[in-house]
């Protein structure tokens, strides 16, 4: 069955970056002239998938009225004859179709919620793009494309992305251990922000996945783990003992999150407009 929905989970409250985010969603923070959640998308769109699946919470009407049509601020547009403007702003709902799922308050917190909030929309053995909502993406072949692509030749149960990060940054996310001997980097156990001491490797897990239904069913048998959290790395740990699971290695850079400030730096500096902004600057 060819993969055509990405689900795409932007129903955190971002305190890091409060005040920022008290009355707009992180992922609406913008990136140069696109807020984070647009980059996600749009890599969705060019990667072949046309459902865009949004797990959304309350307070994100703002993420919804960006994907939406803007009829007063078209007219005005027109007025002032800002006609690139116009055509990007009759882009952005035309981009793939969008629907949005409330995350449910009595669903317990965790990544791996928003595909629960999504169950109802997948069918029984499809393969769906699942994408945390605040990872953006750099790379020539769209990351959710490389994932596909792995999934198309491997069939397996899962694909995870995972990027070599410094042995002190580790715990911040899911450790990967590979199988050794194979030539598909296939997955043998991971493990949700262990220790530096404690980590099987330096494979971080990262935010694109292609997940098959069986990830699903997991979700909803397993308990909530470190933090009263429900983990997508436990069900990926557990899918791992018993089907294949393929990591491919990609580049990322990251936004919103630590590194944040650096990746809207390097987004500037490659948009021709701005980067000679900062040039004469300099």
């Amino acid at each position: 069955m060819k993969i055509t929905k990405a689900v795409i989970a932007v129903a955190g409250y971002g305190t890091r970056f409060i005040p920022a985010t008290k009355v707009q969603p992180k992922e609406m923070l913008p990136i140069v002239d696109k807020p984070v959640v647009q980059y996600l998308v749009e890599e969705a769109v060019a990667s072949g998938i046309t459902d865009i699946i949004l797990v959304t919470r309350s307070g994100s009407q703002a993420l919804e009225d960006h994907f939406d049509s803007s009829l007063e601020l078209e007219l005005h547009l027109e007025t002032q004859e800002k006609w690139r403007e116009l055509e990007e702003v009759r882009r952005i709902p035309d981009l793939a179709n969008f629907i949005y799922v409330r995350q449910n308050k009595n669903l317990p917190y965790g990544n791996g919620t928003p595909l629960l909030c999504a169950k109802s929309l997948i069918h029984p053995g499809e393969a769906v793009v699942y994408m945390f909502g605040d990872d953006v993406v750099k790379s020539e072949v769209p990351c959710a494309k490389q994932l596909i692509d792995a999934y198309y030749e491997y069939q397996p149960a899962a694909v995870i992305a995972v990027q070599e990060v410094p042995a002190h940054e580790i715990s911040r996310y899911g450790a990967a251990k590979l199988k050794p001997g194979t030539d598909r980097n296939e997955l043998e156990h991971i493990v949700e922000k262990p220790s530096p001491g404690e980590a099987p490797s330096n494979l971080a897990q990262l935010g694109r996945f292609v997940l098959s239904y069986k990830t699903i069913e997991i979700l909803e048998d397993i308990t909530v783990g470190e933090g009263d959290e429900l983990w997508l790395t436990d069900a990926i740990d557990r899918l791992a003992a018993s089907d294949s699971v393929i990591a491919v290695t990609t580049r990322f850079t990251f936004a919103p999150s630590e590194a944040g400030i650096q990746t809207n730096f390097k987004r500037r500096l490659s948009n021709p407009t701005v980067s000679n902004i900062f040039s004469t600057i300099a």
